[in-house]
């Protein structure tokens, strides 16, 4: 079992024992930062601002890359320069307002406090992301559709990028989204139309609270549906043709 604390520490000290003064910054993010990190399903998420990103700066880098996927088993952090972050924001708008709600500074200065984010953007990539999620689910279905154990994990796995996705997806819509995950799904249901119950129930998997694992080809379906809900109220709330780029 991982202790987060030492993990990050020693990451940390690798970094910068690796890179020296190229390091400017390490930034903690996502459900560890937010302070819903579960042990089983979730990652260390983690973005490190360097000055040089040539390729004998990366190079110095590799071990400690390696060491943290392989020994911690956890994604490998992303790597920006400052103005290179600054510049993705376009791009990266739900990534990037969720560094700056709930993110912790590891190492070196706030690199992402100060960035403008473009929201003229952030509703297109909203749904980009809630549809590659949904294709995502239906192919796990297509390829697993009898086994009820693989298709437990791939709910479990999925949910908490579906709450960021729904927390965004208010604040498309204009709202303020609560921080408690069931808040979330409440409020997203009462301005969608969808089903609260269908992501409240993933939720409760992925807690292990004593749902019934036979059930849950009927739960990945009410998902689904669910998901394809909250697509179509965007949709029509907020349609794509009035979203441009400039302005």
């Amino acid at each position: 079992m991982i202790d987060v604390n030492e993990a990050l520490k020693n990451l940390v000290e690798r970094l910068h024992e690796a890179a020296r003064d190229n390091l400017q910054s390490v930034i903690l993010y996502g459900s560890a930062a937010r302070g819903d990190f579960h042990r089983v399903h979730s990652d260390l998420n983690v973005l490190c601002v360097l000055r040089s990103l040539r390729a004998p700066e990366l190079t110095r880098l590799s071990p400690v890359v390696k060491w943290w996927t392989t020994a911690q088993h956890q994604p490998a952090p992303l790597f920006f320069a400052a103005e290179e972050l600054q510049q993705s924001a376009d791009v990266f708008a739900i990534e990037l307002l969720d560094m700056q709600q709930s993110h912790r500074v590891l190492y070196g200065s706030d690199a992402v406090a100060g960035i403008s984010v473009p929201m003229n953007l952030h509703r297109v990539q909203v749904e980009h992301e809630l549809r590659t999620l949904l294709l995502k689910l239906r192919q796990h279905l297509l390829h697993e559709p009898e086994n009820q154990k693989e298709l437990a994990a791939v709910l479990a796995k999925s949910i908490s990028s579906t709450v960021t996705l729904l927390r965004h997806a208010l604040i498309a819509l204009k709202e303020q989204p609560s921080s408690e995950p069931r808040d979330v799904f409440v409020r997203v249901a009462t301005l969608t139309g969808t089903n609260a119950s269908a992501f409240e129930n993933v939720w409760r998997l992925r807690e292990a609270k004593g749902l019934d694992k036979d059930a849950v080809l009927s739960m990945y379906d009410a998902y689904l549906a669910a998901l394809e809900k909250v697509i179509a109220a965007l949709g029509h709330h907020l349609p794509k043709h009035q979203w441009q780029r400039a302005g």
